[in-house]
């Protein structure tokens, strides 16, 4: 262990944290790390990262796991590289198809994403149980695959199916992990909704959700009710800490003037927007260590796709939520009730979510481990993993 050299170096300092060290206290080096990036103590963070170099690991234990990506993070921010260092993880991505199936995976091993689209869904089919004529605009369509159980519900409802529309709307993460465009999605669709007997269409929609959303766009249609859903995306949409335009409550405003039967929302639950550097990592090293301990629950550290999964799913998220800054970083999560206040400002009120939707996803809950858990406050459902609110899932109309 070198100790480093300045007139100004504080002993005292540096025998704490070599102490730490020496005891392999990763969290509390990363943290101390972390400090000395944001105070522009160059000399305390270029010991640090030669020091972590060696205690983490991409296939150790969870916090060494996470402690790889958040490392590679704190270097991108230490040498100011870190839009380059972020592009450069894009360049080293997967094939589609090899990435699809990390998505999977992770779709599989952790609740997060089920929870989410079961939740949306059975806001939507409650809101919507009396009309004939559907209309669902998804605003991150991705594989999909939200919507394969709802088709098969709406196909079985009593009295005979409704007519059903789709708008899809693309980004070009989604259509990489499909491999192709999104009408492989809506032949995807199609395919399942015909052998259901279900009447269906599909519209695509290769829209970029920050300045581009015309109601021309959508097709609206007087005698359809529409439902919007917005899974997992409000987050990308920068708002008023970014630029002077504020693209995230403009788009729900935006939604409001289509008059829709409901609007779901489900989002991550921490803070990454306009917290200064060293809170927000803070709070993204405390939120992706549940995100890794909940992933080794279910997926032992010796199966390669675990790496995977991580590398390429969650990595990329870490390291832009730590070396970026301005328009350059685009994962900008807000907690809940920083949503709410939009919903409100835009001039949506809550719809309540259905019971019998609680009780199906404490059942899924219960499939993977008791360390997860399921509240309701105020009509929004908190998926939590260890007493950590992990996603939340509201319903507006």
């Amino acid at each position: 262990m070198m100790e480093p050299t300045s007139d100004n170096f504080d002993s005292n300092n540096w025998q704490h944290l070599g102490e730490m060290i020496s005891r392999g206290e990763l969290k509390e080096v990363l943290i101390a790390c972390a400090k000395a990036v944001s105070n522009e103590d160059l000399l305390t963070a270029e010991w640090l990262i030669s020091e972590l170099q060696h205690m983490v690991s991409v296939s150790g234990e969870p916090i060494q796991r996470l402690g790889a990506y958040i490392l590679e993070g704190l270097i991108a921010r230490y040498s100011s590289s870190g839009i380059s260092i972020y592009k450069a993880l894009n360049c080293k991505e997967p094939t589609s198809g090899e990435f699809l199936s990390y998505m999977q995976v992770l779709y599989e091993v952790c609740p997060y994403f089920k929870f989410g689209y079961m939740s949306a869904n059975g806001a939507i089919a409650e809101a919507l149980k009396n009309e004939d004529r559907i209309h669902i605009i998804d605003f991150q369509i991705a594989q999909g695959s939200q919507w394969l159980s709802l088709i098969q519900a709406l196909a079985a409802r009593p009295g005979g199916p409704p007519r059903v529309r789709i708008t899809g709307i693309d980004d070009s993460t989604s259509q990489f992990a499909r491999g192709g465009g999104v009408n492989i999605v809506g032949e995807r669709l199609c395919t399942l909704a015909k052998a259901c007997n279900l009447p269906f269409e599909f519209h695509a929609a290769a829209l970029s959700c920050n300045n581009e959303v015309k109601i021309q766009n959508l097709v609206l249609k007087s005698e359809e009710a529409l439902a919007v859903n917005f899974p997992f995306l409000l987050h990308h949409i920068p708002d008023e800490s970014v630029g002077p335009q504020n693209h995230r409550d403009t788009l729900l405003r935006l939604v409001k003037s289509w008059s829709p039967k409901v609007v779901t929302l489900v989002e991550y639950e921490l803070n990454t927007n306009s917290a200064p550097f060293y809170p927000r990592f803070l709070e993204t090293l405390d939120y992706y260590s549940a995100i890794f301990e909940s992933i080794n629950v279910t997926l032992p550290r010796d199966r390669k796709e675990r790496i995977n999964v991580e590398q390429h799913c969650l990595a990329k998220e870490i390291v832009n939520i730590i070396a970026c800054e301005g328009a350059e970083r685009i994962e900008r999560h807000e907690l809940h009730g920083k949503w709410r206040s939009r919903f409100s400002m835009a001039g949506f009120r809550p719809y309540p979510l259905s019971p019998l939707v609680n009780a199906t996803i404490k059942n899924l809950l219960h499939k993977y481990s008791r360390s997860y858990g399921l509240e309701e406050r105020d009509g929004t459902l908190y998926l939590g993993w260890m007493n950590r609110a992990m996603v939340t899932s509201c319903a507006w109309q």
